[in-house]
């Protein structure tokens, strides 16, 4: 087992410490002193004690981490949202290939109606015809017609 003596940059502390507690020290610094141990100055029984509140800072350190990626992430992501009855065009490259069309079919087909919003981006589509479309498409693979 490989006990890595680096700060997790989620958490800015080692897992070992997060785990027992206390620093990982090799064998030689066990029996006589090194000078990392001396000049923190901590012995391992008040490092026990703050245990729990390293452990409670490192969750909001990582919390805030998984904020800020979460941020720069859905900057860039353009949101989809429809609701019941709109038209909207849905991707034609997605599923089954449409037999006797080759490479130069359109992009997307349609149009459709929303039948139905599922949740999470997730809809039930048919034709303006009033039959259903069998499997659900996400938002990403639609996107909304323009008469």
């Amino acid at each position: 087992m490989v006990i890595s003596n680096n700060p997790q940059t989620a958490t800015g502390e080692t897992p070992f410490r997060l785990t027992y507690g206390v620093e990982a020290v090799i064998p030689v610094e066990i029996g006589d002193p090194s000078p990392r141990r001396m000049v923190r100055g901590h012995d391992e029984e008040a490092e026990r004690d703050l245990t729990n509140e390293v452990r409670s800072i490192a969750h909001i350190r990582k919390l805030a981490l998984k904020q800020r990626i979460s941020l720069r992430y859905n900057h860039s992501v353009v949101r989809r949202e429809f609701v019941p009855d709109d038209l909207i065009l849905r991707r034609n490259d997605i599923g089954a290939p449409t037999p006797g069309e080759g490479k130069l079919t359109p992009n997307w087909e349609g149009p459709y109606r929303i039948k139905a919003v599922i949740g999470k981006g997730a809809y039930k589509l048919e034709w303006l015809n009033g039959d259903e479309v069998l499997r659900t498409w996400n938002a990403v693979n639609l996107r909304r017609y323009h008469t």
